[in-house]
């Protein structure tokens, strides 16, 4: 039998979740105001913080100003939505799937197991926060780039980078939490081990000068940078437009080249360990 196209199941389950979602309309929109609104009270909480008179940027001289941080905000708004629209429903009902036995049933079917358990159901709701993004960050670079006192330059090649080092940014959060997910096979169930996945990543919503000059500062960041490089996952796709590269210029590519490689490496020892859980898999009915 030959193997489906990936593509097209890709689109097939798109195209079964979105009907899915508009068989109740008022339950998608619900979700989608309610999504939106948690990220307009968070925005809210920052407009606080920015609005008192000595509070010009996150991070003492760390160059993250008001409209700077939003940009920051805005592309963990994009690379958050994605994650949790493509994969965060389906691998949170992993250790469900070994319960019920539908594990069995995906390990049969001619397609790579990993695929199909990651990517069977798409929440479209969860996108709304996407197109909120989408309008914060235009906000903020119209800010950026019209201000007075030192105008933003956005070079033409960051436009590319971007989205690239956002995608990059996906794919680490996706192997953290299908790794994670993978030992409810060793563990019997148990989800002790992927809830960390929620606490792991709260360091990647602020940039990552501000953990820096005070206690244990430098050592975490070094751990969630080099160990489990959340710190990566947004700072650098958001320092591409907030903090520009410039060929010219002397730009240390340091962490965006370590960036590609963190993507990689963790992609493939996410891979190594959902493949060595399923050597342990005992079917539902053994």
């Amino acid at each position: 039998m030959d193997r489906p196209s990936y593509s097209r199941v890709l689109l097939t389950f798109a195209r079964n979740s979105l009907i899915r979602e508009m068989t109740f309309r008022s339950n998608f929109i619900i979700q989608c105001i309610s999504s939106v609104a948690w990220t307009m009270m968070n925005l809210g909480f920052y407009l606080l913080i920015f609005g008192q008179n000595n509070v010009n940027e996150i991070g003492l001289n760390s160059g993250w100003g008001k409209y700077e941080f939003f940009v920051f905000l805005s592309t963990t708004m994009f690379i958050n939505s994605l994650v949790q629209a493509f994969f965060m429903p389906n691998v949170q009902e992993f250790s469900e799937l070994i319960r019920r036995g539908g594990l069995d049933f995906a390990l049969l079917k001619p397609i790579d197991t990993q695929f199909l358990v990651s990517l069977h159901k798409i929440d479209w709701s969860s996108l709304a926060n996407f197109a909120a993004g989408v309008v914060l960050l235009a906000i903020s670079l119209w800010k950026l780039t019209t201000r007075p006192e030192h105008p933003l330059h956005i070079p033409p090649v960051v436009w590319l980078l971007y989205p690239a080092y956002m995608l990059c940014g996906v794919a680490i959060f996706y192997s953290l939490m299908i790794s994670l997910a993978a030992t409810s096979i060793w563990l019997g169930r148990n989800q002790t081990l992927y809830n960390f996945w929620f606490y792991i990543t709260n360091f990647s919503r602020y940039p990552m000068e501000i953990y820096r000059g005070w206690p244990w500062g430098d050592l975490l960041g070094f751990a969630f940078t080099f160990l489990i490089p959340v710190l990566v996952v947004v700072n650098v796709p958001a320092r591409l437009l907030a903090q520009p590269l410039y060929p010219e210029a002397n730009y240390d590519w340091s962490l965006p080249a370590f960036a590609i490689l963190a993507t990689l490496g963790s992609l493939i020892a996410s891979r190594w360990v959902f493949k060595k859980a399923l050597l342990s898999y005992r079917s539902a009915s053994s």
